[in-house]
């Protein structure tokens, strides 16, 4: 395969992958207020009555204890180590990347 044609197919999978993330919906959330009435959108339509007022500041959910993480980093520390080692291997596969090459 020559050296062009390697480039495109690169260029080709770069394009499709960020026409792919370009779908990918965002997480957008409008900011609620609670009141003894009921739930009170930011808008100012909802269940609470008018003569209430709202919590200037907007409360946040109770979580619980979070996102456990440990997965997540233990499996992106396993692909960075793939992908230097794939890197690795392609560098010394090249006979070190500073001298010509020799033509096939």
């Amino acid at each position: 395969m020559s050296v062009t044609r390697r480039t495109l197919l690169t260029a080709t999978a770069a394009g499709t992958l960020l026409a792919a993330l370009w779908f990918v919906p965002s997480a957008n959330a409008t900011v609620e207020t609670a009141s003894r009435g009921g739930i009170t959108t930011a808008s100012g339509q909802g269940a609470a009555p008018a003569a209430e007022e709202a919590d200037p500041a907007p409360q946040l959910a109770e979580t619980g204890p979070g996102v456990d993480t440990t997965p997540y980093l233990i499996g992106g520390t396993a692909l960075l180590g793939l992908g230097a080692g794939f890197v690795t291997y392609s560098v010394r596969r090249s006979g070190g990347g500073g001298g010509a090459r020799p033509a096939l």
